[in-house]
């Protein structure tokens, strides 16, 4: 797994707690990591201490490289200091330094200075680091002076270097517990990511106000207002809450709103800005909580055969979530982005129809913004960067994919920021389905006539002439740019556009948080094949409710490999079908998390059924009624007629 928010962890836990498996795991996903081995070589006859020592070798990858510092306490400190900010050092234990600072071949010796040293080090770190060190605060007191001086000691290096990091993790029993999350680095420069020159920073409330420059732009004046690129730079759109009804209440064992964030951490800080740049790495979902929860759902008190196609939803928001029993979302954030392009890519839209969109959602009204009341949902119309023909030249300049990217993944940074759980990614722009069949075209190698949908006018006809104009536009700038090194930011600024920038721009900046996100149509799925070559983690945060019966979205999905969930055909525009998909998403993730476990399989039985008590007055004796009884005629006369006495003329025998 990989976590964000620090520049420096220490991670404690007890002897075969499962600490030093974490910390690995934490730097699993960074291209080279330097392991700093503390420990002294121990007994050559103990040949049970050599095994531990081989296996533990045995389990680092092999791009790693290992430094001993066993010989001297001091070189510790020096290797950290000496660390630049595109490593990463794991260093595996503090308490072996320890029994290294307190052998009497060092002695006499000032140890307090030599902690404080260290610590100064971790403080002032330009690396990634991670220290990993046994906890002795639960143990029990030595008997030995030798024992008494070591706990000391450790307690001692502990509590300096936990000051110090960014974040302190516990591991008990193989569980961690985080003893000091933090939502920004301690100091204003924490490098970058291993393995990569710069990395993207989020604004959290702090930042949200501050201008992002790129490395090497440190004299250019700030974007404020608009900007260059018609993106808001300085302040994010209001969000609109429409009235909704009153959520329930989360089901026994559902996550808090606490549990959610508690895993949401900042990436590290540059001191120059956000910057996003190829080959970025975002935090991936759980590998195993995914499928245990698929497997858990086999157990439950199902009187059916299950959940059938929605137990990829089970298993999609278990990874995400990071459990296997993962709780209905909460929070929903719809973002709306609005931004038309030019030329014939718009051919055959109706002038003024997608500004009518965004103030309709933006007045609580029409279908997108109905949706959203029903589902709680909040909505924020995005305006996006005003798109040039792309049949005569860029779609956008550098400086504005720059600042359209910025600005999506500070939206997503917000959302993160409010306590959202899911994000929906929707637009209706001008031309926006023209823009992704170009970007398809370009990442995918379609042909845009099999990826762009049919054009239908305002009467509700196809316009086959508009088709053609778009086809032709896209044909045209697939020419212009057949030089093209095709990567993600020329892509962007070539073909797709600033709807598809910013949206990019959301992708990474949601999956930096580990925020899901629904895609619902062309400008999201081809944000997502763009988001590709910037990180690859960003596709695994993605689900896809439905295709909508446009060929461009199913070509994405078999690329990105999103199955879609359903196959409605719903085209209510861009991100209301996923709004109306999404009580059917959350109703499967409820009966995962609320389910028992079927009794044959170990779950509770039912209660025997009591009948309840009447709701008003009534007779209170159990005593059984009596047996019906024949009244007495009411007037004179025979009661029977005996078997021989004659039936009077006009009279029938009983």
């Amino acid at each position: 797994m990989s976590v964000d928010g620090w520049n420096t962890l220490l991670v404690l836990g007890g002897i075969r707690s499962g600490k030093s498996e974490f910390a690995e795991s934490v730097v699993a996903d960074a291209p080279t990591v330097r392991y700093v081995a503390t420990a002294p070589a121990g007994d050559p006859e103990d040949t049970e201490w050599a095994t531990r020592l081989a296996a533990h070798r045995a389990r680092r990858p092999g791009s790693w490289t290992t430094e001993e510092t066993a010989a001297d306490p001091g070189r510790l400190a020096e290797v950290i200091a000496a660390a630049g900010p595109n490593e990463t050092l794991l260093v595996d234990d503090l308490g072996g330094w320890v029994t290294v600072l307190l052998d009497p071949a060092h002695q006499p010796a000032d140890d307090t200075a030599t902690i404080a040293e260290l610590a100064a080090a971790v403080r002032a770190s330009a690396a990634r680091l991670v220290l990993v060190s046994p906890e002795v605060g639960l143990s029990l007191v030595p008997t030995t002076p030798l024992g008494r001086a070591f706990t000391d000691a450790l307690g001692a290096t502990n509590r300096a270097v936990a000051d110090a990091c960014d974040a302190v993790a516990l591991v008990v029993a193989g569980q961690t517990a985080w003893l000091k999350p933090t939502a920004t680095p301690t100091h204003p420069a924490t490098p970058a990511v291993p393995g990569q020159a710069d990395v993207p920073t989020q604004a959290g409330p702090s930042q949200a106000g501050a201008p992002a420059q790129a490395p090497g732009q440190a004299g250019t004046p700030a974007e404020a207002g608009t900007g260059q690129a018609g993106v808001p730079d300085e302040a994010l759109p209001e969000v609109l809450t429409p009235t909704a009804p009153t959520a329930p209440a989360p089901p026994a064992g559902a996550p808090t709103q606490a549990d959610w964030a508690a895993p949401t951490m900042a990436l590290p800080m540059v001191a120059t800005g956000l910057v996003i740049q190829p080959g970025m790495e975002l935090p991936m979902p759980d590998d195993y909580t995914g499928p245990q929860a698929v497997d858990r759902l086999a157990t439950l008190d199902i009187p059916g055969a299950g959940l059938g196609v929605l137990e990829r939803v089970v298993g999609f928001a278990a990874a995400t979530q990071g459990t296997a029993t993962p709780a209905p979302w909460g929070p929903v954030r719809v973002l709306l982005l609005h931004g038309d392009h030019e030329g014939g890519a718009s051919s055959g839209a109706t002038p003024g129809e997608s500004a009518r969109r965004a103030r309709q959602a933006r007045a609580g009204k029409g279908a997108l913004a109905r949706l959203a009341a029903e589902n709680g949902a909040s909505l924020q119309v995005v305006e996006t960067p005003t798109s040039a023909p792309i049949e005569e030249g860029p779609a956008l300049t550098g400086e504005q994919v720059e600042s359209a990217l910025r600005y999506g993944w500070r939206l997503a940074e917000q959302a993160a920021d409010a306590g959202v759980h899911l994000l929906v990614l929707a637009a209706c722009g001008a031309g926006t389905e023209t823009a992704a069949a170009a970007v398809l075209a370009a990442t995918a190698g379609a042909e845009p006539p099999a990826v762009l949908g049919r054009v239908m006018n305002e009467q509700g006809e196809y316009d086959d002439a508009a088709w053609m104009v778009r086809c032709a536009a896209v044909r045209d700038a697939l020419h212009r740019t057949r030089r093209s090194t095709r990567e993600a930011k020329d892509i962007l600024a070539e073909l797709g556009g600033g709807d598809v920038a910013v949206a990019t721009g959301v992708l990474l900046g949601a999956t930096a948080r580990r925020i899901p996100v629904l895609l619902d149509g062309p400008v999201g799925v081809a944000a997502g094949m763009v988001s590709r070559d910037l990180a690859g983690q960003a596709r695994h945060w993605c689900l896809l409710p439905d295709h909508g019966g446009r060929p461009g979205v199913r070509l994405a999905a078999d690329v990105l490999g999103l199955t879609p969930l359903l196959d409605l055909r719903l085209d209510l525009g861009e991100g209301a079908t996923a709004l109306a998909a999404l009580p059917l998403l959350r109703s499967a993730l409820t009966l995962a998390a609320g389910l028992p476990v079927h009794p044959s399989l170990g779950g509770g039985d039912d209660e025997d059924f009591a009948e309840p008590e009447p709701a008003g007055p009534g007779p209170t004796s159990t005593e059984p009624e009596p047996e019906f009884a024949e009244p007495e005629p009411a007037g004179p006369g025979p009661t029977t007629v005996g078997p021989d006495e004659p039936v009077a003329p006009g009279r029938r025998a009983d």
